[in-house]
């Protein structure tokens, strides 16, 4: 059985009960963290990071270890998805909850790099979605993560629709002249 460090005092108690179960199941298993990397879809690393307490485990990760371990995945589902509203989104270097968002500055105000955490060069993301290869979706205020599926869904569908209207498009227009 693996020695677990003591989980961070901050993490809310459906987060910590959460990663409890984790732990324990990942103990049944009584696999390395390499091979249960090996045999899921997340790193060793990501699964040190989960069952530590230091990020939140995505539903996916919750699924694959408990078909690894043979469990029953509604109950850990069903924590997954009360944990899941309080888990702290904050990264280091963020304001933490509650406190008020940096307000926007305009654009070349200051240089690139002078910017604070997680704010936007061009301004052009929503609120808590900065863009592809800043920082992940969990920068910014609680909540940041539900954004970022909002604005993902909202964009998929945007994508869907340009999709079969060019279909449509293609479909309505003659193939050949003469």
């Amino acid at each position: 059985m693996t020695r677990w460090r003591p989980l961070p005092e901050a993490l809310p108690r459906e987060a910590r009960h959460l990663v409890e179960q984790l732990r324990s199941l990942k103990d049944r298993t009584g696999l390395s963290l390499a091979e249960l990397a090996r045999r899921t879809a997340y790193s060793k690393s990501s699964w040190q990071r989960y069952l530590s307490g230091a990020k939140q485990p995505p539903r996916g990760a919750v699924q694959a270890l408990c078909r690894v371990a043979g469990a029953e995945q509604a109950r850990l589902l069903a924590l997954w998805d009360l944990a899941d509203p309080t888990w702290p989104h904050c990264v280091a270097g963020a304001p933490p909850p509650g406190a008020p968002p940096p307000g926007p500055s305009p654009l070349g105000a200051s240089p690139l790099g002078a910017l604070p955490p997680g704010a936007s060069p061009l301004g052009a993301f929503p609120p808590g979605v900065p863009p592809h290869g800043l920082a992940g979706p969990a920068a910014g205020a609680p909540g940041a993560g539900l954004a970022h599926r909002r604005w993902r869904a909202a964009a998929l569908v945007s994508f869907a629709v340009i999709v079969v209207l060019l279909a449509g498009l293609l479909w309505v227009l003659p193939l050949g002249r003469g």
